[in-house]
């Protein structure tokens, strides 16, 4: 019988799947790893160790079990950029996507050099730590000798995809964050933008995620146990893949992640260029997607967790559920690594305000909870206000497990999700590129089932009305306290 692998390099781990073609999981794998923060504002990861070689464990793991593997694709946290010589050895860590906010500097000078309203009109979308363009530009100016502008650059899963095949290429969506680097309407490389900022800099080749790009080459083969000369699927960035995942493709459709970050993925009628918003190329040709993401969401969970001795999460959880909506009155920020939208503020922090002796732990994570889901809030108003009310709200992601995050996210908002029978990720999404980039299936093909619906709980509107007044007026008001403490965290100095 056939079947199809799916694998997704995500923050905290990499992650895989067997699947039968009609969307049957018949194993999975997992391999954790842990992204180096070796500065205030980096956050990096290592290609050859977390990128290739949990891939390569994982495929090995799957491809144990001695069913017939006949296509394979892989996503990835993204947008990053590992840059490479011609035998594809990194020439330093990986910069990851919007947490890494290193290239500050760089955003201004690209805005200023060709403009904020010709980037947003043509790129869809301001420069900010998403963007690759800044990235790149950063690697240049820093690396030294390492910088050669024909050495080959790459994201998360088209690293592991050169790996597997030795193609150069980079899908359609993936470029289209590769801002000011792509044309979002002619769905191409604004070639005279790259020679204008990087002059000489290679470019992969253009694809479509579930385009098959090549075949598993003899070392790869030995290292992933795959066959030699198994199809290769383009793949994306891993958000992109789990909404596909979980049928979100229809105009109107959004996708609500539950990680690390907090993200979010609406499909569009027609492209539309919006200030704070992120307009890019969806999975499927000729489509277009709006997207935002948050910088820290699951990960203030994790930190809590350890921060109070390593309790079992679900004890956690329980203790959160029990505390009344509103947290006894405690509001958090959660800007743990400053925030992507809404407020584009690397120098943002997080705040807990209204701390008391009462306050425990199950107060501080329902806190973060509420927090996280008045950012909810912001981004979700911003979506409409941009492209109409959502048709539907699909919940994914671990997070969605337990049901506390979710039910408050619904309260704090008022909105109803729909959550699927399958949360698995970003992998299942893989697995279904795969399976259609190969001709296996249909293009139309949806192995989604819905499971349950989260109703919003009317009886909490009332506290959370005031939470969320109280959210967003807390920001302004500390803003000028947290960029002064960043700057300081940034030199190694007092506070001014």
């Amino acid at each position: 019988m056939s079947h199809v692998v799916g694998v997704d390099i995500g923050t905290g781990s990499t992650k895989g799947v067997l699947v039968a073609l009609d969307g049957t999981v018949v194993a999975a794998a997992r391999r954790d790893h842990v992204a180096a923060l070796p500065r205030p504002g980096w956050v990096e990861m290592d290609a050859e160790r977390d990128w290739w070689d949990d891939v390569a464990d994982v495929l090995r793991e799957l491809t144990a079990t001695g069913e017939e593997v006949v296509a394979v694709c892989v996503s990835g946290l993204g947008p990053c950029v590992v840059q490479t010589d011609e035998d594809l050895r990194p020439r330093r860590p990986a910069v990851l996507y919007g947490v890494d906010t290193r290239a500050t500097r760089e955003i201004s000078e690209i805005t200023e050099q060709l403009g904020a309203d010709a980037i947003l009109d043509r790129c869809g979308k301001d420069l900010s730590s998403q963007a690759i363009g800044p990235k790149l530009a950063w690697l240049r100016r820093n690396a030294g000798r390492d910088w050669r502008p024909r050495d080959r650059w790459f994201s998360a899963h088209s690293y592991v995809v050169a790996r597997l095949t030795g193609e150069w290429i980079l899908d359609h969506h993936t470029a289209s964050q590769c801002d000011p680097f792509y044309d979002v309407h002619a769905q191409d490389w604004a070639t005279d933008w790259v020679e204008q900022v990087l002059p000489g800099l290679a470019l992969p080749r253009l694809v479509w995620p579930s385009e098959q790009v090549g075949v598993v080459h003899g070392a790869a083969a030995v290292a992933t146990g795959l066959a030699e000369g198994t199809p290769v699927v383009a793949g994306t960035v891993d958000a992109w893949a789990e909404a596909f995942s979980v049928g979100v493709r229809r105009p109107g459709d959004l996708m609500l992640m539950y990680g690390s970050t907090m993200f979010f993925v609406q499909v569009l009628a027609e492209p539309t260029s919006v200030r704070g918003l992120w307009t890019t190329v969806g999975v499927e040709p000729a489509s277009h997607t709006l997207a935002a993401g948050m910088a820290t969401s699951g990960t203030i969970t994790t930190w809590l967790q350890d921060l109070t001795g390593g309790v079992p999460f679900e004890t956690l959880v329980a203790e959160a559920a029990a505390v009344p909506a509103g947290s006894e009155g405690l509001v958090m920020l959660p800007y743990f690594s400053g925030e992507r939208t809404p407020i584009y503020d690397p120098l943002a922090r997080g705040v807990i305000a209204g701390l008391t002796l009462r306050h425990g732990r199950a107060h501080l994570l329902r806190a973060a909870y509420e927090g996280i889901a008045c950012g909810v809030k912001q981004i979700v108003g911003a979506f409409e206000e941009a492209a109409g009310r959502p048709a539907r709200i699909v919940a994914v992601g671990g997070g969605t497990q337990g049901g506390l995050w979710t039910q408050i996210v619904s309260d704090v908002c008022g909105l109803e999700q729909q959550v699927p029978a399958r949360t698995i990720g970003a992998s299942y999404g893989d697995a279904l590129l795969a399976a259609i980039g190969v001709g296996l299936v249909p293009p139309e093909t949806d192995w989604a089932q819905l499971d349950h619906v989260v109703q919003p709980d009317r009886s909490t509107e009332p506290a959370y009305s005031t939470l969320f007044r109280t959210f967003t007026e807390l920001y302004p008001v500390t803003r000028p306290l947290v960029h002064r403490l960043a700057r300081s965290a940034h030199s190694g100095g007092e506070p001014e």
